[in-house]
């Protein structure tokens, strides 16, 4: 990549929706005001190069953002703080940032070349470390589009106290689809309504000037992307359920995932190969007290909350925590609709001691994890109702014990289901928003068979140990 690759802003315009809103101001919810202390979402896809040219690209994305909002008035509108202290989105069609930059230095090639997660991505987003108060008096939105040497980057800054990663992803397919070929067949129309549990009569209290982060957004950090292929989580999934995985299968996914980065380490990690099986791939599994069936998702975060801890080189009576964000809308009773517009999110924590989760096998730790989501139903979504009312609190995101490992997003999201008009993104990609150590997000695979792509952000020596986990390595691959 060149040395002198850089991004320059060439217009900026404001976007109103093409309808007046009709919509009467919006309470956030006890899963949306936890976040006002959080950054702006920034997520965003890259695309080959559209084939119309530039003076036709930029007015036809501006119209169906223009069409978008029409049909997501919030997200058009401001944050407002009543006198009693209760916070509205008001939608007021004051409208959104667009923002069209240049990074013609840039090649899709340079881009997706390096183990590490391209720095030159955060250069594509607009409100870097805007905290979500600032709704108030930001927009709640921002598109930057920015054109590169052969392709295009479609970024997305939106406010996490309005949405969550299902409203978002809701919001971006909107987008493209309406850029593609205008409303035929839509259906995936929002739904507004704040009359669930959701909605309290509880009051935040912020400081004056509103809250700020809680974690450090300056700290050192190195992020990668780790793919695991439909067939290796399969195999793990086989394995955590405890249907045996074999020396010459354990072997072959080795082969298969790591051998072109392995060449580079001289043997040092075909050591540590060796000495995982000789300890881990025959070894009786520690069978479960009843049977239950483990999800491949599940498998996926057990295997990397053991590397993680591995890597970390944690004393064995450290705690440690894995968090996983967990989607509500069905759980609720009576259930939300699925495209229910906010955050319908609940943090559910799940705690073992570092010696627990090394000493036992795999299938305890996804145990430990499926059981928190199994039973994470009704009564548990409002006794976490319950309890943040008993002290209404921002959301602690971060790492501030060293210990925690916090996965969000989805696999199931439908990232790739976006076709502005010239074909689906080549990859997804996020800006520096709430990156800390032990922050993972959960990525589909791009061609749709199942595959899962973690977006793993960690300090840079624990990285380093994960790279030579051989566990963890078993069902990674190190290319896209």
């Amino acid at each position: 990549m060149p040395s002198c690759a850089t991004t320059t802003l060439v217009s900026k315009f404001s976007v109103f929706p093409d309808q007046k809103s009709n919509l009467p101001d919006l309470k956030l919810s006890v899963s949306d005001l936890p976040m006002l202390s959080c950054h702006y979402i920034q997520k965003g896809c890259l695309f080959t190069k559209p084939s119309i040219p530039t003076h036709t690209l930029i007015p036809l994305l501006k119209s169906a953002l223009s069409r978008t909002l029409s049909l997501f008035p919030p997200l058009a509108g401001r944050l407002t703080t009543d006198s009693d202290g209760y916070v509205y989105i008001t939608c007021n069609d004051a409208g959104v940032d667009f923002l069209h930059a240049n990074a013609s230095s840039y090649k899709i090639s340079d881009l997706l070349s390096s183990l590490d997660i391209s720095p030159s991505f955060k250069e594509f987003f607009t409100f870097d470390s805007k905290v979500s108060y600032s709704g108030h008096s930001s927009p709640i939105v921002a598109v930057q589009v920015t054109e590169l040497a052969d392709g295009v980057f479609i970024g997305c800054a939106a406010n996490h106290a309005v949405t969550d990663g299902t409203s978002f992803w809701n919001f971006f397919n909107v987008f493209a689809q309406l850029c593609r070929g205008g409303c035929k067949g839509l259906h995936m129309v929002p739904d507004f309504t704040r009359d669930s549990v959701l909605i309290s009569n509880c009051v935040l209290r912020l400081p004056q000037g509103g809250p700020k982060v809680t974690f450090d957004a300056d700290a050192p950090l190195r992020e990668r992307i780790f793919s695991f292929s439909r067939e290796s989580i399969q195999e793990l999934k086989a394995r955590v359920n405890n249907r045996k995985l074999t020396e010459d299968k354990a072997v072959e996914l080795m082969m298969k995932n790591s051998n072109d980065y392995y060449q580079k380490e001289n043997g040092k990690v075909a050591t540590i190969f060796e000495n995982w099986f000789k300890t881990e791939v025959n070894s009786k599994p520690q069978l479960a007290t009843e049977t239950v069936e483990i999800s491949s998702f599940q498998s996926l975060c057990a295997l990397l909350w053991r590397a993680v801890t591995r890597a970390r080189k944690l004393q064995a009576s450290k705690m440690t925590t894995f968090r996983m964000a967990v989607n509500c809308r069905h759980r609720m009773k009576p259930k939300l609709e699925s495209y229910y517009f906010g955050n319908a999110i609940q943090s559910v924590p799940t705690y073992a001691s570092a010696g627990e989760v090394l000493s036992m096998d795999l299938r305890w730790c996804a145990e430990q994890l499926n059981k928190n989501v199994r039973e994470h139903d009704d009564s548990m979504v409002r006794k976490f109702i319950e309890d943040w009312e008993n002290n209404p609190r921002v959301f602690p995101l971060g790492n501030p014990d060293g210990a925690s490992i916090t996965i969000g997003s989805s696999p199931r999201f439908p990232m790739y289901d976006n076709d502005f008009g010239w074909g689906r993104p080549l990859a997804v990609r996020s800006g520096k928003a709430n990156k800390f150590d032990g922050k993972i997000s959960a990525f589909p695979g791009r061609d749709g068979s199942g595959a899962v792509d973690l977006e793993v952000v960690l300090a840079p020596e624990t990285m380093a140990g994960l790279e030579c986990d051989a566990e963890f390595m078993l069902y990674a691959t190190t290319q896209l």
